[in-house]
């Protein structure tokens, strides 16, 4: 039971669109580095998941402070993320099909990934406070509660990253393109004016 109550609130959690499912989206879309942008997305979650279970979300509490340093960094990054997004948006149509655009090194990806995954405060509150609150209450058994919270986090970004490719066909349209990375962009900057506020 504890294995899959994490895996119920982990998906819940991760299944909220935001700046990282988006960018896992369109590395699949555009069939760039998906194995390693969904790996790094996993082991993040690991890394995240594993120090909420063992009680790290105490010590955070203890110092808001680290949190609002963390809030307006992300706030910073999703305004160039979203500025990016909407030059995307309003570029040349040919440029928006998939795998028209200069492809970023798998550094630079990696980069772009950490930084959308590490640089939001919300993947602190969800997974070192939020997760790791409710894995207490199972007691001896929080690690089986955080294997179902991890589990989700590697099932929701592999079918995410992998499962775009069956969406190509309507991303093969210039106007798709336009129509989602305006959207992103939208979504990027009411993320990080909720940060700011």
């Amino acid at each position: 039971m504890p294995f899959y109550a994490g895996f119920a609130l982990g998906l819940g959690l991760i299944v909220a669109i935001g700046a990282q499912n988006a960018f896992v989206l369109r590395q699949g879309l555009a069939d760039r580095y998906v194995l390693a942008v969904c790996l790094c997305c996993t082991l993040s979650d690991v890394v995240l998941i594993g120090a909420g279970v063992a009680g790290v979300g105490a010590l955070a509490r203890a110092h808001s402070d680290w949190i609002a340093a963390f809030r307006y960094a992300g706030a910073a990054f999703l305004v160039v993320y979203a500025a990016a997004s909407l030059r995307r948006a309003l570029g040349s149509g040919a440029a928006l099909a998939a795998g028209a655009e200069p492809a970023a090194s798998l550094s630079r990806t990696l980069a772009i990934c950490l930084a959308l995954t590490w640089l939001n405060p919300h993947v602190y509150l969800d997974t070192l406070i939020l997760l790791g609150t409710v894995a207490a209450t199972y007691g001896d058994e929080r690690i089986v509660f955080g294997l179902g919270a991890i589990s989700a986090s590697f099932v929701f970004f592999f079918t995410l990253g992998f499962g775009a490719r069956r969406l190509r066909g309507l991303f093969a349209r210039p106007a798709t393109w336009r129509i989602v990375d305006a959207a992103v962009a939208v979504l990027m900057a009411v993320l990080a004016a909720r940060l700011i506020v």
